[in-house]
């Protein structure tokens, strides 16, 4: 009688010698994983090896438990704490990216930024020294140069051209630097102490960057064809170096500290215990570190006005402009300032911070909250993020700001006649359109509003004035008149026409503004309408606003 096709038939198969198994599926492949086989306890597991199998297996359930606890908690906590606007600061080394953070910090969170000043105060005397040791490097006797003596002095300009004027003897220029180099030697020593104070506990010194020099450097200007991009050709007869980059003929490389490193804390005065030392009604450091002896200010006084004489000599200022250093263009310039820097009772000023020059190895986060109106009571928090703009630091770092807000991108405008201090071939304007061509090009970031700063317009229109020409390194500018107006106005199409080619969003809009991020007044005004537009394209994506 055939079985009924309800009646489900026995599992039946063919095993070896044709006998047949009715032994379930199911069981049969338990038998066979290894997973399984590997979880059953011994067969020959004895009362106390099962005791403890147990007590072991209810440990680590208790473990397991208390880990989703604490990830159900931190879950909580990030809601509660969710970052309602993130913003990326892209640009290359130098471009003020630190500084556009700094101001950020100064416009949100100004209690917090001043209370950290004090901490600034060896990055500043270590910006000083350095600009002193370029200096030194660049009157050295071992460069065999023509240098000439001006016979009038050279104008306070940041562009000042050689003057003419009755030339220097090699034996002269020996003797003139063995003057300057003998009574400053003391700031050679003041470099290692202040670089070690800037090390984490756990190093010996900070980090030190390579200055990016190759064999072929000499005298400020570099040699062979640099990487051209297809909008630009810059002529390589002429290029600056940048004036961040570490000195001419020596490879002391740019002090660097990471992230990690909490060198603010360490170096606040407030945790200095001096026996005289009295809290600062206004600021609440600790006043009276003059009266420690070891404290860098006494070698900074010591040396000061031998570093003001240094500075003031027309001889050396024509032998910088004869190499085309410009350390006026560069952060971390003090040399204006040197009786106020070194004065023993020096506190840093707001525009000192802004100014100060700390290169660091990673990304820098800062997080705040912002109050945009009477209409949206509650404060938005907002993250911003600063990326290393260095080559060496530039990864692969897109995928992980999709969900970016907003970015800020910096191009240095004025660095037209320069190089990069990383390799000398390629011309910064040209690395900042072709950082900025791949930003712009991103499909992981077609959706994440773009604001572009481009940035030390002041200095452009410095250098314009003083008779530079854009024409002699941006060959396609032609023959465009050399202003300010025309050359900004130009270089503003510029990168608004590589968004335009190259987005994959034609539909994202693009904001443009002229910055100088030093200028606190300007820039604050700048920040707030950049943080009125991030809002505004914020609660448009979250379909609050149409």
């Amino acid at each position: 009688m055939a079985p009924s096709p309800l009646t489900p038939a026995p599992p039946t198969s063919a095993v070896g010698n044709g006998t047949v198994s009715n032994a379930p599926t199911g069981r049969r492949r338990s038998l066979s994983d290894p997973f399984s086989a590997m979880l059953r306890p011994p067969a020959d597991e004895t009362p106390e090896q099962r005791a403890r199998r147990i007590e072991a297996e209810h440990r680590a359930k208790q473990v397991s438990e208390s880990i989703d606890e604490q990830l159900k908690l931190e879950r909580a906590e990030q809601k509660k704490n969710k970052v309602d606007v993130k913003v990326l600061l892209l640009g290359q080394s130098e471009s003020g990216k630190s500084t556009t953070l700094k101001q950020f910090q100064l416009a949100h969170t100004p209690a917090a930024f001043r209370a950290e000043r004090m901490a600034w105060r060896p990055v500043i005397y270590l910006n000083l020294v350095r600009s002193i040791r370029r200096i030194l490097d660049a009157i050295s006797p071992d460069l065999d140069e023509p240098v000439v003596v001006p016979q009038t002095a050279l104008t306070d300009t940041s562009f000042a051209q050689p003057t003419p004027g009755v030339t220097l003897s090699d034996a002269e220029i020996a003797q003139k630097h063995a003057r300057y180099a003998e009574r400053l030697i003391p700031l050679l020593d003041l470099e290692e102490r202040l670089i070690t104070m800037l090390a984490e506990d756990d190093e010996e010194e900070a980090t030190r960057l390579g200055d990016g020099s190759s064999p072929g450097w000499s005298s400020g200007s570099y040699t062979g064809r640099p990487s051209l991009s297809v909008e630009t050709r810059i002529p390589a007869a002429q290029g600056a170096r940048s004036p961040g980059s570490a000195s001419l003929h020596r490879s002391h490389g740019e002090v660097a500290v990471r992230t990690t490193s909490n060198w603010k804390k360490a170096l606040s005065l407030s945790r200095v215990k001096l026996r005289s030392a009295a809290p600062d009604q206004s600021g609440g450091e600790v006043v009276g570190w003059w009266e420690d002896p070891s404290d860098p200010v006494h070698v900074l006084g010591q040396c000061s006005r031998d570093m003001s004489a240094l500075w003031a000599d027309p001889w050396v200022r024509t032998r910088l402009a004869a190499r085309r250093i410009r350390l006026e263009e560069s952060s971390g310039f003090y040399l204006n300032e040197i009786d106020r820097i070194t004065a023993k009772k020096y506190i840093p000023t707001d525009d000192d911070v802004l100014k100060a020059r700390l290169k660091t190895m990673g990304v820098v986060e800062h997080t705040f909250t912002v109050t945009t109106s009477s209409k949206m009571p509650k404060p938005m928090v907002w993250k911003i993020f600063d990326v290393g703009g260095a080559r060496n630091q530039r990864q692969a770092w897109a995928p992980y700001f999709t969900d970016a807000n907003a970015i800020i991108f910096l191009a240095p405008i004025s660095a037209f006649d320069q190089v990069l201090a990383e390799d000398p071939r390629v011309n910064r304007l040209e690395d900042s359109l072709l950082l900025w061509r791949s930003v712009v090009s991103n499909r992981l970031l077609q959706h994440v509003n773009l604001i572009i700063f481009l940035n030390k317009c002041d200095l452009l229109k410095a250098k314009l004035e003083s008779g530079v020409r854009l024409n002699q390194y941006l060959l396609t500018y032609g023959e465009r008149p050399n202003d300010y107006e025309s050359v900004s106005r130009y270089l503003r199409n510029k990168f608004g026409l590589l968004h335009q080619q190259y987005t994959p969003n034609p539909n994202r809009e693009l904001f443009i503004h002229f910055t100088a991020v030093t200028d606190t007044r300007r820039t604050s005004t700048i920040i707030a309408n950049v943080r009125d537009i991030i809002v505004r394209q914020n609660l448009k994506d979250s379909k609050l606003l149409v």
